[in-house]
């Protein structure tokens, strides 16, 4: 039978730990209930040694879909009157993922010896971003813990659907060019060569296509490191570039311009803007923290800065409605539908519906955008690969037709 190492809390609060040999953890976990005792941990002793095999350097991160379940999860169990603490105990005794399970134990056990549920949340920024911790912290001082959590569980629930069909959307179109370029790269290198000493062996000028098909092939293999080479120092270029102020900025611009793309960039930013300043607001966030936190998750520069200026504008005495009319960045159907919500006392109402609005927007624009990129990716094929194909049957062709003549 095997043997179980436990960790255990009495009424009295008093931690205790022990072996006991039972027939699963199931059966551990019972007889310590009969005992007086809640468990905290369970686990199997091994034959030998307790060892636990760690691959250096490797952690399974905590995915949004993790974060999603836990914080539904745990709203449920709030709002049911479950104390926070066995909440907490609960969730993390039933998590899969190691690393949030380590994450939660470390969480509870700081609860337990006296700090705040959102200061704990804070020492684990990897898991718990501003947001989440400036949310928890309202809900605690309210006493509105169970509202925020709901709140903060509809939110992460929306904004994961949202990147998610962003992703959707881009990966399609990703993987057609990705393939595409392979198999040209394919043709160019092992089989336009074969053709070449083919057509060498039978004499006679080539037609133009099929000579500029085999003068890229050419090039294609002679320099074909140094392309490589290129295209490797060209992303780490960019990436390098946009680690700075400047070269961000400009390329944040640039996306926000760019054909189709940038349509549907923006309607992305005025969602999560709208989503998030809305929920932070009704939940008794200080507007001011909340613009910055909301400034800070923006994820485009040019957004970024003009929420900034949104706040120090606020900071000033002025409206919201008004700076954001100025940046640019924002429709002027967003500014006005801000302004009203101002006048009436209801902007985190407002800004909830814009929300709503700009999700649907961001849905039709990434339908759109599928429906238009099939045909462009089918033309894009059609003209490459269909065209090194004819380019490199014309002479055969030719040769047919003089023989036939």
């Amino acid at each position: 039978m095997p043997k179980f190492a436990w960790v255990g809390k009495s009424r009295s609060g008093d931690i205790q730990k022990g072996e006991m040999e039972a027939v699963n953890e199931a059966m551990v976990v019972a007889q310590l209930r009969k005992q007086g005792l809640m468990a905290s941990s369970v686990k199997e002793r091994g034959k030998g040694l307790d060892v636990e095999l760690k691959i250096p350097g490797f952690k399974p991160k905590v995915s949004t879909k993790d974060l999603v379940v836990f914080t539904r999860q745990f709203a449920t169990m709030i709002d049911a009157g479950l104390p926070l603490v066995q909440c907490l105990d609960i969730l993390g005794r039933q998590q899969q993922n190691k690393t949030f399970k380590g994450v939660l134990q470390q969480v509870k056990e700081d609860v337990e010896s006296g700090s705040t549920f959102a200061d704990t949340l804070k020492k684990h920024p990897n898991v718990f971003d501003e947001l989440f911790v400036n949310l928890i912290a309202a809900g605690e001082i309210g006493g509105i813990l169970d509202t925020i959590m709901n709140r903060l569980a509809a939110y992460i629930e929306k904004a994961f659907k949202l990147r998610k069909k962003i992703k959707s959307a881009m990966t399609y179109p990703a993987t057609i060019v990705g393939i595409a370029v392979i198999v040209i790269a394919v043709i160019l290198v092992f089989v336009i060569p074969a053709f070449e000493k083919m057509f060498a062996d039978f004499g006679g000028a080539l037609p133009a296509p099929t000579q500029i098909v085999i003068n890229i092939s050419n090039f294609v293999q002679r320099y074909i490191l140094v392309i490589i080479g290129f295209f490797v120092a060209l992303s780490f270029g960019l990436k390098k570039l946009y680690r700075t102020k400047k070269g961000r900025l400009k390329m944040d611009q640039l996306a926000l311009k760019a054909p189709i793309f940038g349509t549907l960039i923006r309607k992305v930013a005025v969602a999560k803007f709208s989503r998030t300043l809305g929920t932070m607001i009704s939940s008794g966030v200080p507007i001011l923290d909340g613009l910055e936190i909301v400034a800070k998750t923006a994820g485009n520069k040019v957004v970024e800065n003009a929420i900034y200026g949104v706040r120090e504008s606020i900071s000033q005495g002025k409206t919201i409605a008004e700076p954001l009319e100025k940046s640019g960045v924002f429709p002027p159907m967003v500014c006005q539908m801000v302004g009203v919500g101002e006048q009436s006392g209801a902007i985190d109402a407002m800004l909830n519906k814009i929300a709503d609005f700009y999700d649907d927007e961001v849905d039709d624009a990434v339908n759109n955008l599928t429906a238009m990129m099939e045909p462009l990716l089918i033309l894009f094929l059609g003209v490459t690969v269909g065209g090194l194909v004819i380019a490199m049957y014309l002479p055969i062709f030719k040769i047919a037709g003089a023989a036939g003549g």
